[in-house]
């Protein structure tokens, strides 16, 4: 374990340990990295990187090695592995086993002959296989850029060296030696970053505030809580490259002149958490956290605070007073954090994306980083693509991609040869697109506009059998749920959406209701204490403008188009195709259907609990949900 005190010695760090994760084509190396990060161990991942490691082993060469490494971005091909040969291209196997990893094992990394039909592209998730062995070289990669996980995927995440020989620390060390923090500063704003947890306010904005705020005391927050739906970008950066979160915020401490930092952090999240602290004991063992960081006079310490999953605690101020030991409820605005946050002092709070793109600005310059994006958004966007897409997984694209390219190229599709309808962004807080926007060109400016919002980077796909007065009420249930109850228009007013969307899916609803839900929707926007009861009629609001024939469906012909609203459904048995096979009278749990074998049956519509079991269990056809 080396100790770091200036360029020199890091440097040295870096050459000793580049070989490890940048094989020089003449090495004879392989490198198998085994992803292990939450998706890959739910999958089944573990027991692969056993057999190939107890393989390596018995093989006994010191040219081979196998590591765990974080997310590489294709969720649904879980467990994945990845060999890199000297000389040779990167090779993806997915959907592996440990038997099939350790016929890899024998065939590839012994025999050099690559087993195609594990590979990426034969297992391409829209059947058509692809000419690609490599994830780089599939459609789902192609229009990705990587910065923010630039390292996800590639290197050890518990292995400080591959992190120091991907030029990590190197931003810390250029800040520290050669900037003034107002340099720093110019370079964040220069560089046009915006936070990337939901608001999308100019991070050198922030920092320039908290910097000019005088006090002997200064905070650096880290937002880890990550508490929309189907996100989980912030997890998979921490859980794949935690030291640049620490590096970050130790460059963002010299910035603002402060000394401490706090990485808040989901305490449902222990592989981020284990990881975390593993990198902040080898920062501090580097001498890259704690005192005289490279030989300054520049200290920093790093602590993490775990949160106990209440989605308020993503409003900066409400995380802040978590931290503090009290409940977490937000404060009023002003003053503001970068005045007076953590415990009364000056503060800046960033999330786990926003600092993931920090170091590389700094080496890269800012230049480099607006390059990328649109006037107004610059640099790329991570996002959870899920749903009903044929490719689920993390992606990250640069701002101004538009939502038709993530769909049909990098998603690729909708399956079973369904219509999009609509994707939802931005989590609880967001909106819901229409096909008819798809060609949207994705950043902070365009999805306000259209009714949405950029949120932490969630993207929920949604098909033509998708209810969008369902989708609402489902988010708006979450919202209730999490609202801290502190001021009356979120506490109130969100329950009394949700008591009127229950009342349109029960087919109760009456036309009255709907410009009800709109006045009381623009209500709680205007009221609300914190940035959750203002967003939280986003999702009513844009179901509303965009598929307000649907809520009249509900109200007035008392209709689920989608056919997903219980209350609204009834079940029939079509005389002429029912054999009186007697399947349907089998399963239905609440006797709702009689009738004599051979002969066509009927429903008890006043029995009938609208499950369905009948109409999937019926072979022919013969049951039809209206």
């Amino acid at each position: 374990m080396a100790f770091i005190r200036n360029s020199d010695e890091l440097a040295a760090v870096q050459n000793a340990n580049v070989g490890k994760v940048e094989l020089a084509p003449d090495s004879g190396k392989t490198r198998i990295v085994v992803g292990l990060a939450t998706c890959g161990i739910a999958a089944g991942a573990t027991p692969i990187f056993d057999a190939l490691v107890k393989a390596a082993a018995e093989f006994g060469s010191d040219d081979i090695t196998v590591s765990q490494t974080g997310c590489v971005g294709i969720c649904q091909y879980e467990p994945v592995f990845e060999v890199y040969k000297a000389g040779q291209p990167r090779v993806t196997y997915v959907k592996m086993t440990a038997e099939k990893a350790l016929e890899v094992f024998e065939k590839h990394i012994k025999g050099g002959e690559v087993i195609t039909e594990y590979t990426v592209g034969a297992n391409n998730a829209s059947g058509t296989p692809e000419e690609a062995t490599s994830i780089e070289d599939t459609k789902f990669y192609a229009k990705q850029k990587r910065v923010a996980m630039r390292n996800c995927g590639v290197i050890d995440p518990e292995n400080i060296d591959e992190y120091i020989a991907r030029d990590g620390y190197k931003a810390l060390n250029r800040v520290l030696t050669s900037m003034t923090p107002d340099d720093v500063i110019k370079v964040m704003l220069d560089s046009g970053l915006r936070g990337r947890g939901g608001a999308g306010f100019p991070a050198g904005r922030k920092w320039m505030f908290a910097k000019a705020s005088q006090s002997d005391k200064k905070y650096v927050c880290c937002n880890a809580d990550e508490g929309d739906p189907g996100a989980f970008m912030d997890r998979s950066v921490l859980e794949g490259d935690p030291h640049a979160i620490i590096e970050a915020m130790a460059i963002a401490g010299y910035a603002i002149g402060s000394d401490e930092g706090y990485i808040y952090v989901r305490a449902e999240y222990p592989i981020a958490i284990k990881r975390l602290q593993i990198a902040i004991d080898a920062a501090h063992e580097y001498g890259l956290l704690g005192s005289n960081i490279f030989g300054t006079d520049f200290s920093f310490e790093l602590k993490l605070r775990f949160g106990a999953g209440a989605f308020v605690c993503g409003e900066e101020t409400a995380l802040m007073t978590s931290i503090e030991g009290n409940r977490g409820e937000p404060r009023p605005r002003p003053p503001f954090p970068a005045v007076k946050g953590l415990f009364g002092q000056p503060t800046i709070l960033n999330n786990v994306e926003t600092y993931a793109n920090v170091a590389q600005i700094i080496l890269r310059g800012a230049d480099w980083f607006s390059s990328m994006g649109t006037e107004k958004s610059k640099g790329t966007k991570v996002f959870a693509l899920g749903g009903n897409i044929t490719n689920t997984g993390l992606v990250e694209i640069p701002m101004g991609t538009t939502l038709r390219t993530v769909i049909d190229e990098i998603g690729g599709g909708i399956p079973d040869g369904k219509k999009f309808k609509a994707a939802q962004t931005g989590g609880p807080s967001g909106g819901c697109i229409p096909a008819s926007l798809q060609d949207t060109e994705i950043d902070y400016d365009n999805l306000l506009a259209i009714g949405a919002m950029m949120g932490s980077g969630g993207l929920i796909v949604m098909d033509e059998d998708t209810c969008m007065v369902d989708i609402a009420r489902f988010f708006l249930d979450f919202t209730v749920d999490e609202s801290c109850g502190k001021c009356a228009p979120c506490r109130i007013g969100t329950k009394r959406l949700l008591e009127t969307l229950d009342k349109i899916i029960a087919g109760n609803g009456e036309l009255a209701d709907l410009d009800k839900l709109e006045e009381l929707c623009n209500y709680i926007k205007s009221a609300s204490l914190c940035g959750l009861g203002q967003t939280a009629p986003n999702p009513v609001l844009s179901t509303l403008h965009y598929f307000r024939d649907e809520y009249i469906a509900h109200v007035v012909d008392k209709k689920c188009p989608a056919g997903v609203c219980k209350e609204l459904l009834s079940y029939e048995i079509i005389a002429e195709k029912c054999k009186g096979c007697t399947a349907c009278i089998r399963v239905c749990p609440v006797g709702a259907i009689s009738g004599e074998v051979k002969k066509p049956h009927t429903i008890d519509s006043s029995k009938c609990i609208k499950c369905g079991a009948c109409m999937e269990k019926c072979k022919f056809g013969a049951i039809v949900r209206k």
